[in-house]
């Protein structure tokens, strides 16, 4: 046997024979210690302030609910005349240009209905097949009365 080999050997942990039956290493009864005890979980050691309506942001709230309060019961009515009312009929676009651009939009929205119809509706030109379309090569232009005979001289027989 090599040196290494047996130096393996000798320093390689031996694997112990584990029995067929396991006993329990814990007791039978629950200790009161272990209940606060959550297996090493971190604990939270936060300090939270305390919760009561006495906080700035309850303050805050009531006062800006007294203050739409205050203002639902003071503001002036739609139908008076104040500089609100004239800063926003100042900058804003009168009736009649609206209008005028709906108008103009149902009428262009009626074209493109139509357009769209029209394609829709769309069909190709009837095509007419003949049963024996070599009837137009055998006919004579010769001894036919003048206005009652069809010109098919520029006729192309196409095979289908």
């Amino acid at each position: 046997m090599s040196l290494a080999r047996a130096a393996g050997t000798v320093l390689r942990p031996r694997l112990i024979s584990t029995p067929l039956l396991r006993t329990r290493a814990a007791s039978s009864h629950a200790h009161e210690e272990h209940h606060d005890d959550h297996h090493g979980e971190a604990h939270d050691s936060t300090v939270y302030p305390k919760e009561d309506f006495s906080s700035p942001f309850w303050g805050r709230l009531a006062l800006f609910g007294l203050g739409a309060v205050g203002f639902y019961k003071f503001a002036p009515s739609p139908d008076e005349d104040n500089i609100v009312t004239r800063v926003i009929a100042a900058y804003s676009t009168p009736r009649e240009v609206w209008e005028k651009l709906s108008l103009k939009h149902l009428v262009q929205s009626v074209e493109v209905s139509d357009d769209s119809l029209l394609v829709a509706d769309a069909q190709r030109a009837p095509v007419h097949r003949y049963r024996y379309p070599q009837r137009f090569e055998q006919t004579s232009p010769h001894l036919h009365p003048v206005g009652l005979a069809v010109d098919i001289s520029n006729v192309v027989v196409k095979n289908v």
